[in-house]
C-alpha cells in the first residue's frame, strides 16, 4: 500500500489488519472502503464484510452483504462457497 495506492491492495491490508488486530478492526478498514465507488460491484469486498461479520456473530448483517457478493459474483465455484457461507449464517 505503500508502494502502490489501490482499493484492492487497502482491502488485502484489512484482511490483515483483521487477522492481526482483531476483526473488528478489520472491519472498520472495510466499511471505510464500501464507500468507494471503485470498489461498489467488488465481490471481494462484499464477500469480506460479509465474512468478517459472521465472525463477530453478526448473521443477520453478514448474510446481507453474502447475497450481495452473490450478485456481483460470475465464478460458479465462488458462487457455491459463498452459498454455503450464506447458508451457515442463515440456518
Amino acid at each position: 500500500l505503500a508502494v502502490r495506492e489501490s482499493k484492492v491492495i487497502e482491502l488485502n491490508r484489512a484482511v490483515a489488519v483483521a487477522m492481526h488486530s482483531g476483526i473488528e478492526a478489520g472491519l472498520r478498514i472495510v466499511e471505510r472502503l464500501a464507500d468507494s465507488p471503485e470498489l461498489a460491484n467488488y465481490v471481494y469486498l462484499h464477500a469480506t464484510r460479509g465474512d468478517l461479520l459472521r465472525r463477530l456473530g453478526r448473521a443477520e448483517e453478514s448474510a446481507r452483504w453474502y447475497r450481495r457478493a452473490l450478485d456481483d459474483c460470475q465464478n460458479q465455484q465462488e458462487r457455491r462457497y459463498l452459498g454455503r457461507r450464506l447458508l451457515e449464517v442463515t440456518e
